[in-house]
C-alpha cells in the first residue's frame, strides 16, 4: 500500500543546523505517519498495515541522529520533544533511509535547480504538461 502525505510549512522552531532542521521535519513526518496508520486501520479499509512506513531523508547526520543518538554539541540543544522520531523508529513503526539529493524527489518543492534536473524531478513526480495531456 502506498499512501503519500506531504505538506509544506515554516517549522515553528529556530534550527542551528541544516541537520537539526532535517530532524525535526523527520519527527513531524513520522508523527503523521503514525497517525495516518493508524486512522487508515481504524477505518477498516484494510484489515491491517504491517509494513513500516518509510522516510527518505537526504541528510546523513539527521539518520545517525536516529539509529545512534548521541548528545554532542550539535544536537543538544534539540527539544526533547522531537526525539518521539527515536521511539516511533525503535518500536517499528516507521524506518528512515537515505536517498541522495540527486534522487530525492521532494528538492524541486524546495531548493533552486537547473532546469534540467528540474524536469528529471518531474518525470519521477509523474507530472506532464498540460499539453501532453491533450
Amino acid at each position: 500500500m502506498v499512501v503519500v502525505a506531504w505538506k509544506s510549512s515554516k517549522q515553528d522552531t529556530t534550527a542551528d543546523s541544516t541537520m537539526e532542521a532535517e530532524y525535526i521535519a523527520a519527527s513531524e513526518a513520522a508523527k503523521e505517519a503514525v497517525w495516518m496508520k493508524n486512522y487508515i486501520q481504524e477505518l477498516s479499509v484494510v484489515p491491517s498495515i504491517a509494513e513500516l512506513v518509510l522516510i527518505f531523508c537526504d541528510n546523513n547526520g539527521a539518520i545517525a541522529q536516529v539509529k545512534e543518538p548521541r548528545s554532542h554539541h550539535r544536537s543538544k540543544h534539540i527539544l526533547r520533544r522531537y526525539h518521539l522520531l527515536r521511539e516511533i523508529v525503535s518500536r517499528g513503526d516507521c524506518r528512515m533511509d537515505r536517498v541522495s539529493s540527486a534522487e530525492n524527489t521532494a528538492n524541486p518543492l524546495s531548493k533552486p535547480m537547473s532546469q534540467i534536473a528540474h524536469t528529471q524531478h518531474l518525470d519521477k513526480m509523474g507530472l506532464r504538461s498540460m499539453g501532453d495531456w491533450l
